[in-house]
């Protein structure tokens, strides 16, 4: 099988796991489905993402991405929804499950959701026809080079021990989802990519009990959590960087092009104030 062959499976396994998601959410059959659903459509947006310029591709990504941002809030309440029966919060839990099955309505009716799934049945048909036009020649080099580059952001936001680290977050789980999307490509070894699932784990931990804190000052029945959040939040965040001096020892050498992404930089101030009032923006990789 070639590796355009095995690439289309794969995004049409993930189709058939998206429907999958979606009959469970109908059916209401477990607590997971959203979850599932957003993994599948992640998966989809990494394997697309060396190839997003291409015309062929773009309508695929959008639709995708579309999904990530209308899903992220109601996933985002499943987490803080278990995280307050965790810790018997159970009226305050209760309240806001009470509002999934409204939203989860509003994600099966959705025009994005519908679209997703247009487009997906579409796509094989058209990128087939870039395959026998010639097009992919170069498809695998140019993922190649895609994994590299981001590496090489990775490697420059990793050196610089200022960088934001609600944007690291986003690097972080960019490059882990491209890595394992294209592993057989990825210049990152086996303990590399696990030091940045780790990195990930960490990095996820501080940024839920810092928008939960965030949260707290506006919903007034969590703030008696918030000292307790503000807490785990500091100890997420010492364990990241923990994990950040091992993965600086583990990622491969930088081809030299280290250049920190675009619109990002230092902000050491956000890293530890957890009692600022701006709720940040959730970039639409963040999903």
């Amino acid at each position: 099988m070639s590796f355009v062959d095995k690439f289309v499976a794969e995004i049409l396994s993930l189709q058939v796991a998206l429907y999958h998601s979606r009959a469970r959410l109908e059916a209401r059959t477990d607590s997971e489905a959203l979850h599932d659903l957003r993994i599948a459509v992640r998966r989809i947006r990494s394997l697309l993402r060396p190839m997003r310029t291409m015309s062929e591709v773009a309508a695929l990504n959008i639709a995708a991405a579309e999904v990530g941002r209308i899903t992220t809030p109601t996933r985002d309440m499943e987490v803080m929804v278990q995280e307050l029966e965790t810790r018997g919060f159970l009226a305050e839990a209760q309240f806001r499950k009470a509002r999934l099955a409204s939203n989860y309505s509003k994600i099966l009716k959705s025009p994005h959701l519908n679209n997703l799934f247009i487009q997906l049945d579409e796509w094989p048909t058209i990128f087939r026809s870039v395959e026998v036009n010639g097009g992919l020649k170069h498809v695998q080099p140019q993922i190649e080079k895609a994994l590299k580059k981001q590496i090489d952001r990775l490697h420059a936001a990793v050196d610089d021990a200022g960088f934001d680290r609600h944007e690291l977050r986003i690097l972080v789980k960019r490059t882990r989802y491209l890595t394992e999307a294209f592993p057989k490509l990825s210049p990152l070894s086996g303990k590399a990519a696990s030091s940045l699932k780790a990195l990930q784990s960490a990095l996820g931990a501080w940024h839920d009990h810092y928008q939960w804190c965030q949260k707290a000052l506006i919903e007034s029945d969590l703030l008696p959590l918030e000292k307790v959040w503000q807490r785990c939040a500091a100890t997420a965040l010492d364990k990241a960087e923990a994990q950040l001096v091992d993965l600086a020892k583990l990622l491969p050498k930088s081809s030299g092009k280290k250049k920190l992404p675009g619109g990002s930089g230092r902000n050491e101030h956000a890293l530890n104030d957890l009692s600022i009032t701006g709720v940040r923006f959730q970039n639409d990789d963040d999903v």
